[in-house]
């Protein structure tokens, strides 16, 4: 099984650069990598209608995102690790230090 490369990844802030959406900008929420397509925050916006059920239970028009194919965004910043995760800082090494001598 092969994986797909993007230049991309789920959290980046991009930029529809073509396409009825040009120039909006937003976070990636999700790539879909076996249909080439993206969902991006704030673009795209459409109508889902929900037949009643017991969550809704008069039924519901739902707004979401759409998706909109992965060469139609540009990528503005990249997130950084360093935002995901706490730093970790670095333990001196006097014990080894001590041993050697």
């Amino acid at each position: 099984m092969n994986r797909i490369k993007f230049h991309v990844k789920k959290g980046d802030q991009v930029e529809v650069i073509s396409g009825n959406f040009k120039g909006s900008q937003g976070k990636i929420l999700a790539l879909i990598p076996n249909k080439q397509r993206v969902l991006v925050e704030g673009v795209r916006i459409i109508k889902k209608h929900l037949r009643k059920s017991q969550d809704n239970p008069s039924g519901k028009i739902a707004e979401r995102e759409g998706q909109i194919h992965i060469s139609n965004v540009k990528l503005i910043e990249r997130e950084r690790k360093a935002e995901k995760k706490a730093v970790k800082e670095k333990k001196p090494k006097k014990a080894t230090d001590e041993k050697a001598a």
